[in-house]
């Protein structure tokens, strides 16, 4: 059955329940995982996970790995389209139940519909978030703030409506995504790389916060990868992908694994980890002015 309610900016709040699409599928006997991590329920899938930025990118290989251990999904972006796609294509190939909300997570009222569409999950990942290219005082405010709704204020929000009821039960993960990004200030993406510095603290805190809950939260801060990203936020016209670039498949096994295995920070890569570690030894006006240099237009 497929139902169709759009969450976007124009609906008033009264109308913003129950917006989701509902796929199912006659089982299907073929089972693959990428990543041997995961426990499955006797007799059931391993449980619900709920991933927004779904539709492309790391959120989309993240998925398949969750669909491969038989978790049913909930998959949530604003291509409709695609993320029906990504649903109609899991559910058949693992047997598992996918559920599609197409939101704006721009929309301040996003975040509880999605929780009332789906309010018992074991994993949450906040994998939604976009950036902004260009000098701060020429770019526009109101897509910065949105950029700041949707990279820092809805995550906060999901993460609130579900870590109490993981806490009662003692189980359960979510994974913040960052970015390499938190680790530095950045010029000409200085609200992108502000908001991924939240993402990382927060995280950490809350980890902290969660020990011996049975509750784990993973920042994963992977770097340069080939998504969507670099068109969207006009960073393809600077140096940020002149170097390696790493493949959306390969930065999510990093990230699922780490988050399987509960750790706090994961990092996508050994170039990744190496920088990292340089990173915090490195004074903070070099790291200024390499990046001034590093993040410029392309001539």
């Amino acid at each position: 059955m497929v139902e169709t309610m759009n969450i976007n900016r124009t609906h008033p709040r009264s109308h913003l329940v129950d917006a989701a699409h509902l796929i199912e599928r006659a089982p299907v006997k073929s089972h693959s995982s990428t990543v041997p991590v995961g426990t499955r329920r006797a007799g059931g899938p391993a449980g619900t996970a709920l991933i927004t930025g779904a539709s492309s990118g790391i959120g989309a290989e993240l998925a398949k790995l969750l669909a491969g251990e038989g978790y049913g999904l909930y998959l949530v972006g604003r291509d409709e389209h695609r993320l029906r796609s990504i649903a109609n294509q899991l559910a058949q190939a693992h047997d598992i139940r996918c559920t599609t909300i197409q939101a704006d997570l721009s929309n301040p009222d996003s975040a509880e519909t999605i929780y009332r569409s789906a309010p018992d999950i074991d994993v949450l990942i906040n994998n939604a978030g976009f950036g902004v290219y260009g000098q701060f005082a020429s770019t526009d405010l109101q897509t910065e703030m949105d950029l700041i709704e949707v990279n820092i204020a809805s995550l906060t929000r999901l993460t609130k409506a579900y870590l109490p009821r993981m806490i009662e039960r003692r189980r359960g993960r979510i994974m913040n995504v960052a970015s390499m990004a938190a680790l530095m200030p950045g010029p000409f993406m200085a609200v992108y790389y502000a908001t991924k510095a939240y993402v990382l603290s927060f995280t950490e805190a809350l980890s902290a916060e969660l020990a011996g809950t049975g509750v784990t939260m993973t920042a994963f801060c992977p770097g340069s990868t080939r998504t969507r990203f670099e068109a969207t936020s006009g960073a393809g016209s600077s140096g940020l992908y002149r170097g390696r670039v790493m493949d959306p498949k390969d930065a999510a096994v990093a990230g699922y694994r780490g988050m399987m295995t509960g750790k706090t920070v994961v990092f996508a890569g050994n170039l990744n980890r190496f920088l990292a570690a340089c990173l915090g030894m490195t004074p903070r006006g070099l790291l200024r002015r390499t990046n001034l240099r590093w993040n410029r237009p392309l001539a």
